[in-house]
């Protein structure tokens, strides 16, 4: 098969050059332009970006459309689930609540995480799921080993922890828009965040891998990863928006290739440091609820 190759490349080369009275046509192919405007920052720069938008706010409350997709890559099939609207309330270090509506006054489900447990109640099906935020012991099915932890952390980029290590290399991307029909040369960095291994290994555990377009340095991509070095989850950020004097994507792609599941987020208002219910990562099971517990 190389032989076979390397005798058509042969042959073409010469064609190309003499002409070999066959007549070429040339194609117009779009052009990639570049942003208007290409900032530069430091690793060090970058940096104290994500800290700073980390340590400007202490909980947050978006309104929010969402998506669920079910993926088998292996079988070629998409399962899209019906958009609900609803509400999403992080405090931090690791606290949050997610509401999901139908119609605007249907719950489809309400899950809350007070950090170390959380509790999901789905009404329709009178079902309800608790168990720990720390994944104990694996499932068989994958979508039990799925924690709200991930939520959190892809829904705001955290700042750096003290024992993180990072480095940052330049990059460029190719963004294809297909409704103005014309690609955009997007430079970018790319940050990668890693911690020392702690068992005798001499290569580092990844943690995340940050991606800033350059145009305003702000974070367009985020994967994380787990304990064992696996990808968790892949997070696009997109249509930056300013909700009350800052700047959040209006949204917000997750993607959690071992679970097969995908996340579209369509955030409509964001709201930073308001005053919550003391009870406000509670979650109340109705009576004649069937309550499963996950490990």
């Amino acid at each position: 098969m190389r032989r076979r190759t390397g005798l058509h490349a042969a042959l073409a080369l010469p064609l190309v050059l003499s002409g070999c009275g066959l007549m070429p046509m040339k194609r117009h192919l779009p052009v990639p332009k570049p942003p208007a405007k290409v900032e530069a920052a430091t690793p060090e720069e970058l940096v104290e970006q994500l800290d700073r938008r980390w340590n400007e706010f202490q909980n947050l409350t978006a309104t929010v459309e969402m998506r669920a997709t079910l993926l088998k890559q292996q079988e070629g099939l998409a399962t899209d689930y019906p958009s609900v609207h609803g509400w999403i309330i992080m405090q931090k270090p690791n606290q949050m609540r997610v509401v999901g509506q139908l119609l605007g006054t249907v719950k489809v489900f309400d899950m809350a995480s007070d950090g170390n447990r959380f509790t999901i109640v789905i009404p329709p099906k009178s079902r309800a799921i608790e168990g720990p935020n720390k994944l104990t012991k694996k499932s068989d099915k994958q979508m039990e080993n799925l924690r709200p932890g991930f939520f959190f952390d892809a829904m705001m980029v955290r700042g750096l922890d003290p024992e993180d290590f990072y480095a940052a290399i330049s990059d460029t991307e190719t963004i294809e828009d297909a409704a103005k029909k014309h690609l955009t040369l997007m430079p970018e960095y790319v940050l990668s965040i890693t911690k020392h291994a702690t068992n005798g290994s001499k290569r580092d555990k990844p943690v995340r891998v940050i991606t800033f377009h350059r145009d305003d340095l702000l974070p367009s991509n985020q994967d994380l990863y787990d304990e064992q070095g696996n990808l968790e989850s892949q997070v696009s950020y997109s249509e930056y928006r300013d909700f009350n004097g800052k700047q959040f994507p209006s949204k917000v792609v997750i993607k959690r290739p071992l679970e097969g599941i995908q996340l579209t987020l369509s955030v409509d208002s964001v709201h930073t440091d308001m005053k919550l219910p003391t009870d406000e990562f509670t979650v109340k099971i109705p009576e004649g609820t069937q309550v499963q517990h996950l490990e």
